[in-house]
């Protein structure tokens, strides 16, 4: 009975249920770190079924999504100053931007499930201003 009650306890000690989580994202004129036009992360590593939450922090900004994996088919953008949530369930990196400060290099990346099986059409986005080279910085993170 002992082994039995052992076994039962280690079993239950190495399976854990599994849950989405809900993170959030702050829209920010500038973060702690001093970066201006920005978002409170530039790269967000979540599960499938995971939710993001972007929250304006700041006025005038949004969520616009300009890539993501082949068949995606969630909200691509949101209205300004609007909470915006999203559940990923599609494997992938996914490239967003505020559309009012994309050109001062207001982007952002999701990766999900830690797949970038579609890092090439990412890399592939036409960038201007300050987000080509923010893109190329946040690319070198991977």
């Amino acid at each position: 009975m002992k082994k039995l009650l052992l076994s039962v306890a280690m079993l239950a000690t190495l399976t854990t249920a599994t849950f989405a989580e809900d993170i959030s994202i702050d829209m920010l004129n500038k973060r702690d770190d001093g970066a201006k036009m920005v978002y409170s992360q530039d790269i967000a590593r979540i599960d499938v079924g995971d939710t993001i939450t972007w929250l304006p922090a700041s006025k005038g900004h949004n969520v616009e999504f300009i890539a993501g994996p082949d068949g995606w088919k969630a909200p691509r953008k949101s209205k300004n100053g609007k909470e915006v949530a999203i559940t990923f369930d599609m494997p992938g990196v996914y490239l967003y931007q505020c559309s009012p400060h994309k050109s001062v290099g207001m982007i952002a990346l999701v990766v999900v499930g830690d797949d970038t099986s579609n890092l090439a059409d990412i890399k592939s986005v036409k960038m201007r201003g300050k987000s080509k080279r923010k893109m190329k910085a946040i690319l070198g993170e991977l």
